[in-house]
């Protein structure tokens, strides 16, 4: 995970790195905490600045966490996305998209619980935008799941829909897995997710289970 710089609050540092050094201790500080519990203090003593110029330079605690939600929910998003287009959906993306989320999460895999903090103060502005990346990922998972439900021979939709819950679950647990497994890198992973599925599919064509 990365470490932020105690050295931040020292004059001659420029002023979009200082602001940057904030926002990664912020994302730490979510990430770990979540928003109910995060201290501006804390944030503050991470980069060795007071809490009143952390306000100077990121504003209020919300604004403070939709400055560190809005970048990692953009790049979920587009590992998402990238993973999901080059041929349509096929027995490979899944692996590929895992592979572009920790791809998208190194260096800060604390960040998948700012995106998915289920502090966040209901009817807020914090709440709103995140429920707008849930929404956006959900829609992705959704058409994928659908294309892979069709490709199997399976015409109902309720299938594919408890398909994205199981997806989404699935990606949930692995994330919080590696976060507990620093050593992991998002190439290891994806080859033991590999091995994963291929357990679980010789499981499910086993005669004894069928």
């Amino acid at each position: 995970m990365a470490t932020p710089s105690s050295k931040a609050g020292t004059k001659g540092v420029p002023k979009h790195h200082r602001r940057q050094q904030m926002l990664d201790a912020a994302t730490e500080e979510f990430g770990i905490r979540g928003y109910a519990a995060a201290s501006l203090p804390a944030i503050a003593a991470r980069v060795g600045v007071t809490k009143t110029l952390l306000h100077q330079y990121c504003g209020t605690k919300e604004e403070l966490y939709i400055a560190c939600l809005v970048p990692v929910g953009d790049r979920l998003l587009d590992a998402i996305r990238t993973a999901m287009s080059p041929d349509g959906t096929g027995p490979h993306t899944p692996l590929r998209v895992l592979r572009g989320i920790f791809t998208a999460l190194e260096g800060q895999r604390e960040a998948w619980f700012v995106l998915y903090d289920t502090t966040l103060p209901p009817g807020g502005d914090a709440a709103r935008r995140a429920a707008e990346y849930w929404s956006a990922i959900d829609r992705l998972a959704a058409g994928g799941t659908a294309e892979l439900m069709r490709a199997a021979g399976s015409a109902d939709p309720l299938d594919a829909d408890a398909l994205k819950y199981v997806w989404r679950d699935l990606v949930a647990t692995l994330v919080r897995w590696w976060v507990k497994h620093p050593e992991q890198t998002p190439e290891a992973m994806t080859q033991r997710c590999a091995r994963l599925f291929a357990a679980a599919a010789t499981l499910t064509s086993d005669s004894r289970f069928g």
